[in-house]
């Protein structure tokens, strides 16, 4: 009989004990929860580059929630850690948006705007031209297949009745990285290129190209998304309190950075060098800005024309459902309690 008592003792002891560390483990993650961030080394992330850097986003959250910030180089790559559950909010071109929103099929969305414009189409030195329709026959490079450049470089062959050689057009469009686009068009591979800044200012500084078409006269009169804010669906439906806060600090940023271009500027610039070693050249730094707006406008009518061209383009099989690919809801309930003007679904 003792015996029996004392396992019974011994039994219910473990079972408190088991339950407790579950009950704790429960609550320490719901209470506590970290918010991976992504972002690139880009002056189109410039409110994740500031907010990394000065602690904004640290901050709003609070000090129970830590900031986990994860740097990217590609959108794709982003795209594959927000699948996978290792980023929860991220800054990311509206190309690779559209992509993860149709494949995820409306798993992520986008919450805000981060930069609008900030790509020029350059030809080499020793080719001046006078418009799109001069492109016929000649050689352009983007640096991706799909994205931003690359879809706005389609419409405007196709506004100038023009179309790419793998359409049965005149145009070879080429797929490059940045830095070889610039050795390309330096030794005259290619005969020009539509890239964002500061690679755009950085040509024209650095090989003498020539600007054919600037921020302002690719598309829409600029009025283009460059760069977004996308989250998780279920980190966004879990998390409303914290996307808030986060959101909240993004427009604050986003009014900092407009107000103090200058210093902005410096802090972004640091922040690269930190995470590149490769700090942008003043004179650069300063005619990227001036090719970019910084916005927390998503430009949605633009991101829904990239949707079109994507399809047209074959990266889409089909035009995936939208209605479902902008979720502003938070974002408008910021801008309304600081007195700015909400942004229209």
């Amino acid at each position: 009989m003792k015996k029996s008592f004392v396992r019974k003792i011994l039994t219910l002891f473990l079972i408190t004990i088991v339950v407790a560390g579950m009950a704790s483990g429960c609550n320490s993650k719901k209470e506590n929860p970290s918010i991976r961030v992504a972002l690139f080394p880009n002056i189109t992330h410039s409110q994740g580059l500031i907010g990394k850097a000065e602690g904004q986003f640290q901050k709003a959250v609070g000090e129970a929630n830590k900031i986990d910030w994860k740097v990217f180089n590609a959108g794709p790559s982003e795209i594959e850690a927000l699948f996978a559950g290792e980023v929860d909010i991220g800054y990311i071109g509206p190309g690779p948006a559209i992509n993860g929103y149709t494949k995820s099929k409306g798993e992520l969305q986008i919450i805000a705007g981060a930069t609008d414009a900030g790509a020029i189409l350059v030809s080499k030195k020793d080719l001046v031209l006078k418009s799109v329709k001069e492109l016929d026959g000649k050689k352009v490079a983007v640096p991706q297949f799909g994205n931003t450049q690359d879809l706005s470089l389609r419409n405007l062959l196709k506004e100038n009745g023009l179309k790419d050689t793998t359409k049965g057009g005149t145009v070879e469009v080429r797929q490059a990285e940045n830095p070889d686009i610039k050795t390309l068009l330096d030794k005259g591979e290619i005969d020009a290129a539509l890239v964002p800044e500061p690679w755009g200012s950085r040509l024209v500084k650095e090989i003498s190209a020539n600007v054919v078409l600037d921020y302002n006269q690719v598309w829409r009169d600029g009025k283009y998304t460059t760069a977004v804010v996308i989250a998780r669906t279920k980190f966004l439906k879990e998390n409303p309190d914290l996307v808030e806060k986060f959101i909240k600090a993004h427009v604050e940023l986003t009014d900092y950075i407009n107000e103090n271009p200058d210093k902005a500027k410096e802090t972004v610039n640091a922040q690269i060098n930190e995470l590149t070693r490769k700090p942008l050249p003043k004179d650069v730094l300063d005619a990227s800005f001036k090719r970019m707006t910084v916005t927390n406008n998503p430009e949605k009518d633009s991101v829904l024309d990239f949707v079109k061209l994507s399809v047209n383009a074959g990266f889409l099989k089909q035009a995936p459902d939208t209605k479902d690919l902008f979720n502003l809801t938070i974002l408008n309930k910021v801008l309304r309690e600081k007195g700015q003007p909400e942004i229209n679904e």
